[in-house]
């Protein structure tokens, strides 16, 4: 389920509180949490809502929506299209109530040093990466990005030879085992990416 920023910035301040989506099923499961840039979101009900057309403005103002127009525009039906992850793709309107369950757990993470053990499994899970085709490409990124932080992305697939898209993909790889930060420019090695690659540095002595 897409939650986009300002939405999910709102739910951690409390001030959206539900969704609305129209789906052939449910796609989230109640008790589920979904990863945001805000940090944790919980999916604490979901719900059909059985006539759309008696939805109200407090209904709208709880979803972040401007007014009770935009949200029955976005829930209108339209001409089905292969769109697995949008909000029209379904012939029923859900209710999913939200509320905010935490940090992000990369955040901690980051943060934290590694000790033997965790260097260890660092190298083992990017180890793991590197087994592709294409070849090794992780110690390369961190290099990249401890080299040249906050330098615009597009500028390091350039320089890699290789696609924007794919490339953001590997990063968010990385991030999810702490060991960059994105910024709304480029991107930083997190004080564990630094202990890491310093750790590799001092294997190749």
């Amino acid at each position: 389920m897409l939650i986009s920023k300002p939405v999910a910035e709102a739910v951690r301040a409390g001030t959206v509180t539900q969704a609305f989506r129209r789906w052939d099923a449910p796609r989230v499961k109640v008790g589920g949490l979904q990863l945001t840039s805000a940090g944790l979101i919980r999916f604490e009900a979901v719900s059909r809502v059985r006539d759309p057309d008696r939805l109200t403005e407090r209904d709208a103002k709880k979803a972040g929506v401007k007014d009770l127009a935009t949200l029955q525009r976005f829930l209108a039906p339209r001409e089905r299209k292969p769109s697995p992850r949008g909000g029209r793709g379904g012939d029923t309107v859900y209710r999913i109530t939200l509320s905010w369950a935490g940090e992000d757990p990369r955040i901690a993470l980051r943060e934290t040093l590694p000790d033997d053990d965790s260097l260890g499994d660092i190298a083992a899970r990017l180890g793991r990466l590197d087994a592709r085709p294409t070849g090794p490409w992780t110690r390369e990124i961190l290099e990249w990005i401890r080299d040249n932080p906050r330098v615009v992305s597009k500028e390091l697939a350039a320089l890699r030879g290789v696609e924007l898209l794919p490339m953001k993909v590997d990063i968010r790889k990385l991030k999810s085992l702490g060991l960059t930060i994105s910024h709304d420019v480029g991107y930083e090695l997190s004080p564990r990416g630094t202990a890491y690659l310093a750790w590799l540095e001092r294997g190749d002595d």
